[in-house]
């Protein structure tokens, strides 16, 4: 499978799981899980088709895992900086699994995706 192709999928998943954590991490948020999950969804596609692609122009691991972090992260930022209703963040609840998500992305493309042939 490509890298593109592997890092959407992955990310799709990931990123699926991502916001299911917020259940967990914020259970205050509960009767919005669905928005939350489908957010986290796009997200994670995002990321994971840029760490791919990322990934297909550059072989090394160390390189695409730090990609995948910053990638993540800036994302997981976008999203933590909306306020919630009573005017909080989530900054923790949100930056550290996006982050993470950005982690293992950047490492299985290197990793498992295979580098396209021209």
């Amino acid at each position: 499978m490509s890298k593109p192709l592997l890092g959407l999928l992955l990310g799709a998943v990931l990123g699926a799981i991502d916001g299911l954590t917020a259940m967990f991490s914020a259970p205050e948020t509960a009767p919005q899980i669905m928005g939350i999950v489908i957010g986290s969804t796009f997200k994670g596609i995002i990321v994971g088709v840029l760490v791919g692609w990322y990934a297909s122009r550059v072989n090394s691991l160390a390189k695409g895992m730090i990609v995948g972090l910053l990638v993540a992260a800036f994302f997981a930022f976008l999203i933590a900086v909306m306020p919630n209703e009573q005017g909080g963040h989530y900054w923790f609840e949100i930056m550290i699994p996006g982050s993470i998500v950005g982690l293992i992305v950047g490492y299985a493309t290197q990793k498992y995706g295979r580098t396209r042939t021209v």
